[in-house]
């Protein structure tokens, strides 16, 4: 099969690789129909990852089941299913209490609770930007879909982009009428703000420089805060009276960037500290890493950021962070999608081919005006 391969900072490939079989009777084998570049390969992308070369990428991705183990009961081919980015056994304890993204079983990693396709220190697991993928555990993991080919733009947002937007939300510890700032209008901070809009929030800005995302989000009923034209902290508190937000949504990460370029990795924490009322809440799923080699800081390399805590504890902020477990929302998020309350796939700007996942990397990553959300389709566009 041909799979996107990562090759070392700035260079992936698309080559040939063997055809995944069934491994263990709870597997199941996966024809690919959708597999979408995701703001978090860009981090491998770009060498600020520890993968190694020779990786297949891909956690976001979608398909239709083309075998299954003799131990697979729910799932059967022909299923038109959703593969949440987390690989989860279902029998662990943190699996049983919902929190399926920090798996005890699925990653033999050292000091790695939680697993993932195609991402480092996530299990040695091949990802799905590719023909087939191998799923684990598939009765746990798979969310089947509507037959057909109805919404697949919508539905490919379910393996990742859209639970984690709404998980930002949730570890805000959002409450209906609630002020929301979303910090990046990447599809993650896009998916989030969709997500406040849905559940009922008041207000809802999104902050970045890009026109494109800010168009997006303004279209999703959020109010474009544009960074680049001053400082956000003090247009946020023009925007609200001088009030702040209730809650505060990170979907940045250790790479944030000020107006002029230069990476901050504490900035977005730092402005929502400020930004948030007392006693208001921040939900963090914007990346950061144990340790960042390609910091500029000594600290930030070892995955110490200082920050405004001091701001953060006076006023009695919580925080909550971490990765989505996708299966505590991807059901009823389809189902939003199915009668039409929510149309992630609004994001999507291209559709490629797996041959010209190079490219889509190379534009998606130089942030080319309009490079949004690139889905690939192995059988071709």
């Amino acid at each position: 099969m041909k799979a996107v391969v990562y090759r070392g900072p700035k260079s992936v490939a698309v080559e040939d690789r063997p055809d995944p079989t069934i491994q263990s009777p709870t597997d199941a084998v996966i024809r690919l129909t959708t597999t979408n570049i995701c703001g978090s390969d860009l981090h491998m992308y770009e060498g600020r990852t520890s993968v190694e070369e020779g990786k297949v990428l891909g956690h976001e991705n979608m398909g239709v089941v083309e075998a299954v183990g003799d131990g697979v009961d729910r799932i059967r081919v022909g299923d038109r299913v959703s593969v949440p980015f987390n690989i989860a056994c279902g029998t662990c304890r943190n699996c049983q209490t919902g929190w399926t993204s920090f798996c005890l079983r699925a990653n033999p990693t050292e000091g790695m609770d939680g697993a993932a396709y195609g991402y480092a220190n996530m299990g040695p697991y091949d990802g799905g930007q590719a023909e087939f993928l191998r799923v684990p555990w598939a009765d746990v993991n798979l969310l089947t879909l509507p037959e057909g080919t109805e919404h697949e733009d919508d539905f490919t947002m379910l393996s990742d982009v859209f639970p984690t937007g709404w998980h930002g939300v949730e570890l805000s510890g959002f409450q209906v009428g609630d002020r929301v700032a979303v910090f990046g209008g990447g599809p993650v901070g896009l998916m989030a703000a969709h997500s406040a809009v849905i559940r009922g929030a008041s207000e809802v800005y999104v902050v970045d420089k890009e026109p494109d995302r800010l168009r997006l989000a303004e279209g999703y009923g959020a109010v474009p805060v544009d960074f680049s034209a001053g400082d956000p902290v003090e247009q946020l508190m023009q925007l609200t009276g001088g009030r702040g937000v209730d809650r505060g949504v990170d979907a940045v990460g250790y790479q944030a960037h000020d107006g002029t370029g230069d990476e901050h990795p504490e900035l977005v924490l730092d402005n929502l500290a400020q930004v948030v009322r007392a006693t208001g809440g921040l939900g963090v799923v914007g990346v950061y890493m144990p340790e960042d080699p390609g910091a500029s800081g000594d600290l930030a390399k070892e995955g110490r950021i200082p920050w405004q805590f001091g701001t953060f504890f006076t006023k009695g902020q919580l925080m909550g962070t971490g990765q989505a477990p996708v299966k505590r929302y991807n059901r009823q998020l389809r189902d939003l999608i199915t009668t039409g309350k929510a149309n992630p796939g609004a994001i999507v700007s291209h559709h490629l081919s797996l041959d010209e996942a190079v490219e889509g990397y190379q534009h998606f990553d130089d942030r080319d005006p309009g490079w949004t959300k690139v889905l690939l389709h192995p059988a071709g566009v």
